[in-house]
Order: C-alpha cells, then sequence, then structure tokens
C-alpha cells in the first residue's frame, strides 16, 4: 500500500514507481505503454520517474493497460493521481524562486529526515528573519524592497514543516566558519546563534558545530543535503546547490558515498551537550565585536 503522506512532489514519485512496478510486472515495454496514451518512451520514462504532472487519461489507460481494472484497485491510485497534482505553496513565489528550486522545496516539505552540511551560512530551515535578510541582501544582486521580503517570506514558510504535529527530523552539521562569518550586525548574529541553542533543545532537532581547528575534515566536496522519504517507494535523494543551478543525486552508489561522507561529518561535529557552549563561545565573540564597534563610534558616525 502507498504511502499518501507528503507533498505532490514525493506523491509524483511514488505514483511513478508504482506505474513502472505494474508494467514490468506484466511485461509491457515503455514503447509500447507509450503508444498507449497517443505518447512516446520518453514521456513514459519522465512519468515513472515523477519528473512531469500526470494526465488523469493517461493513468486510467495505463492503469486498465496494465490489468488495474477493480475499481477497488483503481481508486487509491487515482487518489494519489490528485494529491500529486496538487499546487506547492511554493507556486506563489515563482517570481523569486528559481526554478531549479522549486523541486527542492517540493522534496524538502515531503521528507521525513533532513540532513543538512553547511560550510558557508546557517542552513536556510533554521535562519532567523533578519540572517535571512542579510543574506539575501548581502547577495549582491540588487534586489528591490519587494523582491527581498517575498524571498525571506519564502524562507519563512519553508520553516513551517518544522511546526507541523508530526515534523521532519533534521539534523545539521555546521562548519564554525558559517557561525563565525559576521554577515549581519552582531546583534543579528547573536540573535541568529541563540535560535539555534533553542532549535537544538527540540527533540527532533540535532545541531552540531565543527570546530575550526578540527583534526577530521572529510567533505572535501562542500555543503550538500541528504533528504530521506517516510514511502519506501521513494529513494534517498542528495542535493548539491551551485551558482545556476542545483544536482539533484538518487542514484545507491552516490547516495551511499554521501551518507558515509555525512556519518563522517557527525563524528568531527560536537558531542550530544557540547553544541550550545560551542555556539555560545561563538556568540560572545560577535558580541564583543558589537560592545567595540559602539564604543568606537564617534559623534559623525563614522568609525575610528
Amino acid at each position: 500500500m502507498l504511502d499518501e503522506t507528503g507533498g505532490p512532489s514525493v506523491r509524483r514519485i511514488a505514483l511513478g514507481a508504482r506505474l513502472r512496478q505494474l508494467r514490468e510486472a506484466n511485461g509491457i515495454s515503455r514503447k509500447d505503454a507509450g503508444d498507449l496514451i497517443r505518447g512516446s518512451e520518453s514521456k513514459i520514462t519522465r512519468m515513472e520517474l515523477g519528473k512531469v504532472s500526470f494526465k488523469e487519461r493517461d493513468v486510467s489507460d495505463l492503469l486498465t493497460l496494465y490489468g488495474v481494472v477493480e475499481p477497488a484497485e483503481r481508486a487509491p491510485l487515482l487518489s494519489l493521481l490528485t494529491q500529486a497534482n496538487q499546487r506547492g505553496w511554493w507556486r506563489s513565489f515563482t517570481d523569486v524562486m528559481p526554478d531549479w528550486f522549486h523541486s527542492y522545496v517540493g522534496l524538502e516539505t515531503s521528507a521525513s529526515l533532513i540532513r543538512v552540511y553547511e560550510t558557508q551560512f546557517i542552513p536556510g530551515l533554521l535562519q532567523t528573519e533578519e540572517y535571512a535578510r542579510a543574506v539575501i541582501t548581502r547577495g549582491g544582486d540588487d534586489l528591490d524592497a519587494t523582491t527581498v521580503d517575498r524571498r525571506i517570506s519564502a524562507r519563512m514558510n519553508r520553516q513551517a514543516l518544522l511546526a507541523r504535529p508530526e515534523p521532519p527530523r533534521v539534523w545539521a552539521v555546521i562548519d564554525e566558519a558559517a557561525l563565525q562569518r559576521p554577515l549581519a550586525e552582531p546583534v543579528v548574529m547573536c540573535q541568529q546563534l541563540e535560535h539555534l541553542i533553542a532549535l537544538d533543545e527540540r527533540p527532533n532537532i540535532t545541531i552540531q558545530v565543527i570546530a575550526l581547528d578540527s583534526d577530521s575534515y572529510p567533505a572535501e566536496g562542500g555543503a550538500f543535503t541528504m533528504l530521506r522519504f517516510a514511502d519506501p517507494e521513494v529513494p534517498d535523494v542528495v542535493y548539491l546547490e551551485h551558482l545556476t543551478g542545483a544536482s539533484y543525486l538518487d542514484r545507491a552508489e552516490d547516495v551511499a558515498r554521501y551518507m558515509h561522507m555525512m556519518n563522517n561529518l557527525c563524528l568531527s561535529g560536537t558531542k550530544p551537550g557540547e553544541t550550545a557552549e560551542a555556539i555560545r563561545a561563538v556568540a560572545a565573540r560577535h558580541a564583543s565585536r558589537g560592545a567595540t564597534g559602539h564604543r568606537a563610534q564617534r559623534p559623525d558616525g563614522e568609525t575610528a
């Protein structure tokens, strides 16, 4: 039985996987299935990978071809089809969210476990609004105020999953450099770091810090995120972001390599009970920077 939890992105993947299983069980080629729905072999491939939306007529015709004709057997799959075609909240932010990020947000919303390693910034799911504003406005894109506000709103909307009755498990490993980097005013940095400490106290969230002087640094490839889903038919996904796009890895060998790397990162990070102390030490340095800057301020507004 298909698990119908999660958002439309994962439901598309689950429905596609079920259609592939039915096709293969009946010994039907992708070409023959494509011919039936007036499409191509590549269309069937995209459907089975959950990379496209589904037309009810196509799914209905395929189910008939695959021998699923009893109403009681068809109903769960057709219900999943309806859910898979629902519009995710992130579609309201197409003006400020790149196309390649829509897929990630859809998967993130559906994940039961989110593991992230970050070297440059506090992970987006864990950012305060003011820290997010500092990150977005320092991007060098010369954004107008409306765009900045909508990007912040999109980021805060992503965090709604943390407040769900059954939130996902989140495990974040953050390089100390990301905590120390003064991307915002000292008071904003201190508030962000206190927010991390508060989040780490939640039962579904674990935060670890890798110290700058750590002698173990096993993540040469940079930041990445791993997503796992409650539905066993949906494979784990590794998400890698770069300047103009992103990569999504789901091959078992790729996922296994990143899983090994993530486990090593966890072994290198702060131990249970040590994270808050490590974060407070960094916050103290930001507070000191703020106090020093305040004392050095001249009456004319120039800094000494």
